[in-house]
């Protein structure tokens, strides 16, 4: 497994959590790793990604100013802040060759981890 998630868990509304993504194997500076979450019944859908070279940032329009992406050596980091009950879903972690906002550009993914926020 190349990429693990962890850091999920419950919290209330307002409150924060931070997600990790362990990357394992060989990054190239023009990949991206990307967060994606899936609720009960729905799609998988985009939330941020981060280019693995230049460190530039991509977001969801649903989580601009609460979320950030970030990576140190080789772990990518989602601080989520402000935390709603609709963002309760799996997140999972993944690693594109180049920049993807679809599940289909990303080829390798974590296991998922279980994000609940309560109201």
């Amino acid at each position: 497994v190349q990429l693990q998630a962890s850091g999920g868990g419950l919290v209330q509304a307002g409150g924060s959590l931070r997600l990790s993504c362990a990357v394992g194997g060989r990054t190239f500076s023009s990949a991206a790793v990307g967060w994606f979450r899936q609720a009960p019944g729905k799609e998988r859908d985009f939330v941020a990604a981060i280019r693995w070279g230049r460190r530039s940032t991509y977001y969801a329009d649903a989580v601009k100013g609460r979320f950030t992406i970030s990576r140190d050596y080789n772990t990518v980091y989602l601080q989520m802040n402000s935390l709603k009950p609709e963002d309760t879903a799996v997140y999972y972690c993944a690693r594109c060759a180049d920049l993807g906002y679809a599940p289909a550009d990303y080829k390798e993914w974590g296991q998922g981890t279980l994000v609940t926020v309560s109201s």
